[in-house]
């Protein structure tokens, strides 16, 4: 494996930052990267800033419309790309109207691949004849950054605009340094294109002078050997895998590693106590988004399991319903924080005015996730707004189905969702991953849900299938699941006798 020192990593940034004025690359141009997890990445990246250019991490998983929609919206002159999407990009090209320099980086490419027609070799761009000196080009601080992209599960991705004002990375050094030391190896096998990995894992270790472990992709299987490889001493983790790691069949070797602490977002409330008894580590939670302007919360051990604790800094906040009331005690209301109108403190998506107005309303800035609040003033993460179903005239959380049908010993992964209803409100569907070698029967499923959720939020349908649709964060894309909806093979609880309905 490559193991580039915090001084290689600058200096073969120097030259690629200086093959790109070579090229006409100046301040204020967009430079995309399209590239698997690999410390190439990361030189590409660094290059973009030391040019006051800014960077856009395009999802590895586009093609077609969405990739070519990405590209030409963000408006990149320069694009970097590796060989294992060198097909979607060249299916796009002739629509991409604004690239006019391509650069595909080969890596690990299999005998027989050619660089397409007209794209320069990275390798090129890295002579080591070339200067390794920093460029230090003088530009505006008022410069986009970076344009990182939402996920896109329920529509068009957004471009959420960071400046270099307002990049946020002194904030993440500070961080970093009550976190982390010299002696750390930080491990992440989530995209580099995600702010998770890119941010919370890369920007600080390097704040910390710790080093940085990177996998390719989550696997489960795989995990704890890749842990224990690399040595690692802490990891990121997304909600989602905390309880698929659970799910694998215990181990002797369950505590045989170097890592101290977890730093998770999402985590199931009951799988946070098992996780840390069965792995010997400490599992902190916290919780903030891309898109959040800022704002994170943490429960580092000083809060209940389950708790994402409370806003740092004394940010002030609300959870409110649709009417913009402040919600009861212990109720879901959606999490709004007070930004006022400071322009570093409201949150820009790229030529999107109005989903920009949209996200801060009179200096409340709407999160879109619903929480709850206990009487110490602990907060609790319950769904993303979106998710909410209407059934028989209640709300009903998708997220606490879930967590209640993960508690089933034969379901390794689970998806809720409203489907159209004859009555003109949702019927809720669940889609289920069972347990290698289990014998799931929905029947089961539906009878072990009845003593542990209502009436009205119990599933009506229940799809087995091998696995769920993803982004390459991690994320389910319901969206998918919903336009599948109901199928012939589809288990029906009204239809099966089982049970009353709901």
């Amino acid at each position: 494996s490559v193991r580039p020192s915090f001084r290689e990593i600058n200096e073969k940034a120097n030259r690629i930052a200086h093959a790109l004025r070579e090229r006409g690359a100046c301040p204020g141009e967009g430079v995309g990267i399209m590239m698997s997890n690999c410390p190439e990445f990361l030189y590409v990246f660094y290059a973009s800033q030391k040019l006051g250019m800014y960077i856009v991490p395009v999802n590895t998983a586009l093609v077609g419309d969405g990739l070519a929609y990405l590209i030409d919206h963000s408006e990149i002159r320069h694009l970097f790309f590796d060989f294992t999407v060198a097909d979607h990009i060249q299916g796009v090209r002739d629509r991409l109207r604004r690239v006019d320099h391509f650069v595909c980086y080969r890596g690990e490419a299999p005998e027989g691949f050619t660089t397409p027609e007209g794209v320069r070799d990275l390798s090129e761009l890295m002579d080591p004849a070339s200067s390794h000196r920093n460029p230090a080009i003088p530009f505006d601080r008022d410069n986009l950054s970076m344009v990182m992209y939402t996920s896109g599960t329920t529509g068009l991705p957004k471009g959420v605009v960071s400046r270099y004002r307002n990049s946020g990375v002194k904030r993440l050094g500070m961080g970093s340094k009550l976190l982390y030391g010299k002696h750390d190896i930080l491990y992440t096998c989530l995209p580099l294109f995600h702010a998770n990995a890119l941010w919370i894992c890369t920007t600080q270790a390097m704040w910390a002078d710790a080093r940085v472990a990177l996998g390719k992709r989550f696997s489960a299987r795989r995990f704890w050997d890749e842990v224990r490889r690399s040595q690692a001493t802490s990891f990121n983790a997304l909600g989602a895998m905390i309880p698929i790691l659970l799910k694998q069949p215990p181990g002797p070797r369950d505590r045989e590693h170097r890592v101290r602490f977890v730093l998770s977002s999402a985590c199931p409330p009951d799988a946070a106590e098992p996780f840390e008894k069965r792995f010997g580590v400490r599992l902190w939670e916290t919780y903030g988004a891309v898109d959040g302007g800022g704002i994170v919360t943490f429960n580092v051990g000083n809060a209940p399991y389950g708790s994402i604790g409370k806003p740092l800094l004394g940010n002030k906040y609300r959870l409110v319903d649709e009417d913009m009331r402040d919600v009861p005690l212990g109720e879901a209301g959606e999490l709004i924080f007070w930004v006022g109108r400071h322009r570093d403190s409201n949150v820009e998506y790229l030529k999107d005015e109005g989903s920009t107005g949209e996200k801060v309303r009179d200096g409340w800035l709407h999160t879109g996730d619903l929480l709850s609040r206990d009487r110490r003033g602990y907060l609790f993460f319950r769904g993303r707004k979106s998710d909410y179903m209407r059934r028989r005239g209640e709300n009903v959380s998708a997220y606490e189905i879930e967590q209640q049908v993960m508690n089933h010993p034969d379901v390794v992964e689970c998806a809720a969702y409203g489907v159209p209803s004859e009555l003109g409100e949702d019927d809720i569907m669940i889609s289920v991953v069972p347990s290698p070698g289990s014998r799931f029967r929905p029947e089961e499923l539906i009878e072990f849900l009845e003593e542990r959720l209502p009436r009205f939020a119990m599933p009506r349908f229940v799809n087995t299938v091998r696995e769920l649709p993803k982004t390459e964060t991690h994320r389910v894309q319901k969206n998918i699941l919903k336009e599948t909806g109901v199928t012939p093979d589809t288990w029906d609880r009204e239809r099966s006798g089982t049970s009353q309905p709901g």
